[in-house]
């Protein structure tokens, strides 16, 4: 019989290819390219043999981790990120930047997805509301949803119960997409592609300032400021 592998030491330096094999099943995007460019952004700092090849520890694959959890599921831009990575560094674990309360160690814990029964359990909303909100657009329509989907429905249901329902919400979808749409305009003509890990964060930062600039709107509308 096969002796057990021994456990991976913490001090194990792993390859470009072995990172990307580590992380694949849960960031199959991930790219050689994309990690460098992480790497240039200053984002993760690998060690480098005598060679000059790139090595990273566990506490390398854990950051990446973060990072790419960050941008994937919450849409950070990096320079968000950045100051994020700032506050776990000074070891502090900080609240996701809109995705109060969840702090950022939340994200270390097992991620799976939610059948149509378990995010309506959670959530409190009834298959048919689920179905109103898909059939607006505002949510997938998937038989598994990602745990994000969660909020998202729980922040719809409070809009419903305040009398903006799903079909209320369509024209906000169009709006976003038209956002997309401007966005990767705004990208490709500077001669970005948008698939590129670049385009990806110069997409992200936009509709970040687009945010910015829609939420000073509602607030002198709203007499705030």
């Amino acid at each position: 019989m096969a002796s057990p592998q021994p456990a991976r030491s913490s001090r194990e330096l792993l390859s470009i290819g072995q990172v990307l094999s580590l992380l694949h099943d849960d960031f199959s995007d991930l790219t050689p390219s994309k990690l460098r460019f992480l790497e240039e952004q200053g984002l993760v700092t690998p060690e480098r043999t005598k060679s000059g090849y790139r090595k990273f520890a566990q506490s390398h694959i854990e950051r990446l981790r973060m990072i790419l959890s960050l941008q994937r599921d919450h849409y950070l831009p990096l320079k968000v990120i950045a100051e994020v990575l700032e506050e776990v560094d000074a070891g502090r674990d900080p609240v996701i930047p809109g995705a109060a309360p969840r702090s950022v160690s939340s994200i270390f814990t097992p991620r799976r997805v939610l059948s149509g029964e378990e995010l309506c359990r959670i959530t409190g909303a009834s298959k048919r509301f689920l179905g109103e909100t898909i059939a607006a657009g505002l949510m997938p329509a998937a038989e598994v949803f990602p745990r994000d989907a969660a909020p998202q429905l729980t922040s719809l249901l409070h809009l419903a119960e305040c009398g903006i329902t799903p079909q209320h919400l369509r024209a906000l979808r169009v709006a976003a997409e038209r956002e997309a749409e401007l966005i990767a305009h705004a990208v490709t003509s500077r001669g970005v592609k948008s698939a590129t890990p670049r385009g990806v964060e110069d997409s992200l930062e936009l509709a970040a300032h687009l945010d910015t600039v829609r939420s000073g709107v509602l607030r002198r509308r709203f007499g705030a400021s």
